[in-house]
């Protein structure tokens, strides 16, 4: 037991490697505890190698071990090892449990290939199990990742866990692939939305220059259960300062003024980047003065103002 907090509190390799060989000695390798303990100190201190040492002499290697192993190379972005290691754990007929399948999942999405990603969700559906939020949201991201809406949609409508999460996973991933139709369905259908589903759709409309389908959500997220928070105001302020709205930007000033939006000067230098960019730089001045101190030296470093 000693041995053993020495390697979880401490960083000394050579240690570890004494450790390690009196464990072989005594024939404690084969224990599950001890072996995850040298497997995780050796991970810690970057060794992989001697990681997969550990694991390889593992007579059987229990759950909790497999997936230790595989989330040090997710860890370590060595995603081909991860999910190489994944097969073998089928191969062997051990057990896969949900932990297993989001680090997996999280390799896939880390090499960005779809048929890897085709694979996992072939092997949910057989398999039979239950994923939570996490898996379902990184899957769906790896299909878009991955440039395959298609499959993204298809999965968030098999999977059973969609909460709010999934449900801003597959909206987000449809906006991002311009197929904005599809997004705004989604948002309609949502049973329960969160900021972020609001933000994200405001966003993507102001991004691409529709002010008045983006000012249409803008007001009815003022009379749903949210409202308009920091990011909903500095992002639409960023899109609009981008294609020069000079009228929607004012609009959006005018309520951040009337509903005291604005106290902490954190939205001053996307105001002023706005009225910049739209030509009106009496307002933008008028703006940097009232600005407070801290803000104002800010905006100065970032050129926004020149003397």
């Amino acid at each position: 037991m000693y041995l053993l907090k020495a390697l979880v509190c401490g960083k000394n390799v050579n240690e570890g490697e004494e450790v390690h060989a009196s464990v072989v000695r005594t024939g404690f390798a084969s224990s599950e505890f001890v072996s995850g303990a040298l497997l995780g100190f050796y991970v810690a201190n970057g060794f992989i190698g001697e990681a997969r040492q550990v694991f390889d002499e593992m007579p059987q290697p229990g759950l909790v071990l497999w997936t230790l192993m595989i989330q040090a190379y997710v860890c370590l972005t060595l995603s081909g090892e991860a999910l190489e290691l994944f097969q073998t754990m089928r191969r062997v007929g051990k057990m896969q449990d949900m932990v297993v399948v989001a680090t997996v999942v999280s390799a896939s999405g880390l090499l960005g290939d779809l048929g890897v990603a085709k694979t996992i969700h072939c092997f949910i559906k057989k398999s039979g199990v239950k994923v939570d939020e996490f898996v379902s949201s990184t899957l769906i991201n790896t299909y878009g990742e991955c440039g395959s809406l298609t499959n993204a949609y298809r999965f968030s409508q098999e999977t059973a866990m969609k909460n709010t999460v999934v449900w801003n996973t597959i909206i987000h991933r449809s906006l991002e692939h311009n197929n904005l139709d599809l997004g705004k369905q989604l948002f309609d259908l949502m049973p329960e939305r969160d900021v972020a589903s609001w933000n994200s759709m405001i966003q993507r409309f102001a991004n691409i220059g529709q002010y008045e389908k983006a000012l249409a959500l803008f007001h009815d997220m003022e009379i749903s259960v949210f409202r308009p928070n920091t990011w909903t105001l500095l992002s639409t302020l960023s899109a609009w300062a981008s294609h020069g709205a000079l009228e929607a930007g004012s609009w959006i000033h005018s309520y951040v003024n009337n509903n005291d939006l604005n106290r902490d000067g954190s939205l001053d230098s996307s105001l002023i980047d706005l009225y910049s960019k739209c030509e009106d730089i009496g307002k933008a001045i008028q703006i940097f003065e009232e600005s407070p101190k801290t803000i104002r030296k800010k905006q100065i470093r970032n050129g926004q103002i020149r003397f």
